[in-house]
């Protein structure tokens, strides 16, 4: 349910900080975007191509999409009014950002998801880290979510909970737990994580974890669990504006709204299922390179050893040749 209190002078004043023109400008029944930013629907971030200015430059601009809901279908868990705010201002000013700051060059062409990776550069960021990341969560977050959801899993998913945590029950506690304990801004995630860490200087959440399980994790600011080689399953933006406008202060009474009224658990099964594909066609690939890799190494062997026959065969005429040539010498 909505929780700020409209006659309240407290929770007006910070009404008054969240919305902007923006916002207002929704609330009167004016559209908040541009003419030129075009709106799709679906999962992620499209490609538009444009031309600029005299020369025909093309560019590939990132496009903002929206979720895959009506902005009021959320309601009461989630109001119309924070998605105009959350995703028509920041999720938007943050696509907007990232194109100009990759506006012609090498970047304009790369999927988003690789824009991140090259951005982390290993730990040490790239200053359009923060954009391009926080673009990719909150599409994530936006579907991870469904008016009617929330409830318990089924089928495979369920099956990995309680496995991995005990219990279905004890998979929500952590998972409220992490997020609740998220310090100032940042993201909790539901993980798939098939492969160990390979990413060098970057900071391992779960060193001691097994592989080919869920783990949940937490991040700061706009880091996620790609720079880590993890499979995002499910998030929940902890961020302020977040949750504020419907629960204040009140980040655990948001959480779990959150768990018991809007996570669309057949999204999170869909990605369960692309990523257990995903790993299987990673060892594939890796056990193809380590065969490769034997193979050249056992040629490698084998070269080595006709060059070493070549050579004491090469001695061993060289030792003829003398033998013969002290022969002559000693006939004469």
């Amino acid at each position: 349910m909505v929780a700020i209190h409209k006659d309240s002078h407290y929770s007006s004043f910070h009404r008054f900080l969240f919305l902007s023109d923006s916002g207002l400008r929704c609330m009167a029944g004016v559209s908040v975007f541009p003419r030129r930013v075009k709106l799709t629907r679906g999962f992620g971030l499209t490609r538009q191509r444009t031309r600029k200015g005299a020369l025909s430059v093309i560019t590939a601009a990132l496009e903002l999409k929206p979720p895959p809901y009506s902005l009021d279908a959320l309601e009461p868990h989630m109001s119309r009014e924070t998605l105009e705010y959350h995703w028509g201002k920041h999720h938007r000013s943050y696509v907007e950002k990232l194109n100009k700051q990759i506006e012609e060059t090498e970047l304009d062409n790369m999927p988003l998801e690789d824009i991140i990776l090259t951005a982390y550069n290993k730990g040490d960021m790239l200053p359009y880290f923060n954009n391009a990341a926080l673009a990719w969560n909150h599409q994530f977050f936006w579907e991870s979510m469904k008016p009617g959801g929330g409830g318990k899993p089924s089928g495979e998913l369920l099956r990995l909970l309680e496995r991995d945590f005990g219990s279905f029950e004890t998979f929500v506690q952590v998972f409220k737990a992490t997020a609740a304990t998220q310090f100032a801004s940042g993201w909790a995630w539901l993980v798939y994580k098939a492969n160990k860490l390979q990413v060098e200087n970057a900071v391992h959440p779960c060193p001691s974890e097994e592989d080919k399980k869920l783990v949940v994790v937490k991040s700061p600011d706009a880091l996620n669990p790609l720079v880590w080689d993890y499979s995002p399953l499910l998030t929940i933006d902890v961020w302020e504006h977040a949750y504020y406008l419907d629960f204040e202060n009140r980040r655990p009474d948001y959480i779990s709204t959150f768990l018991e009224k809007l996570v669309s658990w057949e999204v999170v099964s869909t990605r369960l299922e692309a990523a257990q594909a995903k790993a299987i066609e990673r060892e594939k690939e890796e056990e193809e390179e380590r065969k490769r890799r034997e193979e050249m190494k056992r040629r490698g062997e084998e070269e080595e050893e006709e060059e070493e026959e070549e050579e004491e065969e090469e001695e061993e005429y060289v030792q003829i040749r003398k033998m013969a040539t002290t022969d002559d010498s000693d006939k004469d």
